[in-house]
């Protein structure tokens, strides 16, 4: 029996094994990735559309993602879920600035028949006028909801001035969009970014070759044949900005700059930095505004990233008459991290942290794919994973003290306060 008063020993990280994918060619910009050995009977997949909100103003792309599963001129909504239900399948849909995803999870005997209901809604989507009229009712009421948070008034605001050399990024829905909007324009969106816009298939399961195969059968005569573009020049708006909300007794903060994506040789140093500042509940911007000060009960920092670029980003929510003080204490700890290096104690903290996350993202089949489909947004592989425990284990605080100095200067940033 182990003796509970002896701690076990440190296990050095110096890489990870991976499982890559098997990748299969349907079209010479468009792929297949299929991870097997999942030990169980569960299974995955995903569907990718170049059909993102920057690629269409008036909030089409968010309708017809909304409505993919709508209805058929043969199936009504309810009959769909119904048949979706009935085979224990769970779908999602979603949509970024760049792209939109079908995902459906459900066990793996299931896979071809959920993939031929999935395939049948989006090939013969009919857009039910009863269903148009009742999502974008429901979106409308959704929305003035949401101008009563600070929270979104604050997003929506620095989500524009983010994104100012590109609006197309920075869009926001507007009132008019949910009566202006036809049906005519919902079907040709559909028919050029989705039946004519796959950009990448996902399936994670323990599948047969043949299943595979009838999967690329199922969705090939989507595929996108033109290669996708995106703007890697984005550029944020470096200034201050209030929206008044009168009554609110909070104000949302959030703060941030366009930056880089994984390609960037400052990338991997700069998650240390990111996560020191505001990436864990220990980090300084926790210790100080929430713990010394009771500004706040949380805030944090987070990067994000498109094909070609991305962003860093603060958010938090704090009481109204503080809001000013928090401002100054976020720079003070930018400040901090330019001028003084940070102790070996807390740095080895944050390394261990960081080792462990990294352990923890790629536990699984499930989690490893997705871990692989961030970097091959950028054209890269597993090795990414393997090169950032090296950063993580070697980084130095003069090297954290740099990438401050360079990265976070308050006159580059974007500031919004909503309240």
């Amino acid at each position: 029996m182990p003796d509970r008063k002896i701690e076990p020993p440190l296990h050095v990280m110096d890489s990870l094994s991976f499982v890559n994918p098997h990748i299969y060619d349907i079209a010479p910009n468009v792929r297949l990735y299929f991870m097997q050995d999942v030990p169980n009977e569960t299974a995955r997949f995903d569907l990718y559309f170049d059909a993102g909100s920057a690629k269409l103003d008036e909030g089409v792309p968010a309708f017809v993602n909304g409505l993919l599963f709508s209805g058929t001129d043969q199936k009504s909504a309810t009959e769909i879920n119904n048949e979706i239900d009935a085979l224990g399948g769970f779908l999602e849909t979603g949509i970024s600035s760049e792209n939109a995803v079908v995902s459906m999870y459900c066990l793996r005997e299931n896979v071809l028949p959920l993939m031929h209901i999935v395939h049948d809604c989006i090939e013969n989507a009919a857009f039910p006028e009863h269903e148009v009229e009742e999502l974008l009712r429901d979106r409308q009421q959704k929305y003035r909801v949401n101008l009563e948070k600070v929270s979104i008034l604050a997003q929506r605001a620095f989500q524009q001035r983010l994104f100012h050399s590109h609006p197309e990024y920075g869009r926001v829905s507007r009132e008019e969009w949910f009566s202006g909007v036809s049906r005519t324009e919902l079907k040709r969106f559909h028919r050029d970014n989705y039946l004519g816009g796959l950009t990448k298939v996902v399936v994670v399961g323990n599948l047969m070759q043949d299943e595979i195969d009838e999967i690329i059968d199922a969705v090939g005569n989507w595929v996108k044949e033109a290669p996708c573009h995106f703007p890697g020049d984005l550029q944020n708006l470096a200034d201050r900005f209030h929206i008044e909300k009168k009554g609110a007794l909070q104000t949302a903060v959030r703060i941030g700059r366009m930056l880089f994506d994984k390609r960037h040789p400052d990338y991997l140093d700069f998650l240390v930095l990111h996560t020191l500042l505001g990436d864990y509940f220990g980090s300084r911007l926790m210790s100080n505004i929430r713990e010394d000060k009771g500004y706040t009960y949380g805030i944090g920092s987070m990067v994000a990233e498109f094909h070609e670029t991305g962003y860093f980003m603060i958010a938090t929510e704090v009481r109204k008459e503080v809001t000013e003080d928090t401002l100054k204490e976020i720079r003070v700890e930018f400040e901090r991290l330019q001028q003084e290096p940070v102790p070996e104690e807390e740095l080895k903290l944050v390394q261990n942290y960081m080792l462990g996350q990294l352990l923890k993202s790629a536990d699984g089949p499930y989690h490893m794919i997705d871990i692989f489909l961030s970097a091959e947004m950028q054209g890269l592989d597993f090795e990414f994973y393997n090169e950032a425990i090296r950063h993580i284990r070697e980084i130095t605080p003069q090297r954290i003290m740099e990438l401050a100095r360079q990265y976070l200067n308050w006159d580059d940033y974007t500031v919004v306060t909503a309240g």
